[in-house]
């Protein structure tokens, strides 16, 4: 449940999805669920040279499970709420 609440926090913010098939997509994280299911508004691909028929796409919904990596912005990575968050889970509360 860490990052579910972690990436709530991020909602309208922009973010890099990398898919299991080396798929990059950036766009306005719109929601997340308790699966890590993510929907993205706004999107476009980072590399179009590869994907040309993705030029076209908007909107997407990603399945948690094809997700390799999110890059988050900088800013939007609070060091020290992780620190606690982290600690507060290996003790169990």
């Amino acid at each position: 449940m860490l990052f579910f609440s972690y990436f709530k926090d991020l909602v309208g913010r922009e973010v890099t999805v990398e898919l299991k098939n080396d798929l990059a997509i950036r766009g306005t994280l719109h929601s997340v669920d308790q699966y890590l299911n993510i929907k993205l508004e706004n999107t476009r691909v980072v590399d179009q040279d590869r994907y040309p028929h993705m030029l076209s796409v908007r909107n997407c919904f990603i399945r948690g499970s094809v997700v390799r990596y999110v890059q988050l912005p900088p800013e939007g990575v609070d060091i020290e709420l992780l620190h606690d968050a982290t600690r507060r889970e290996a003790r169990g509360g």
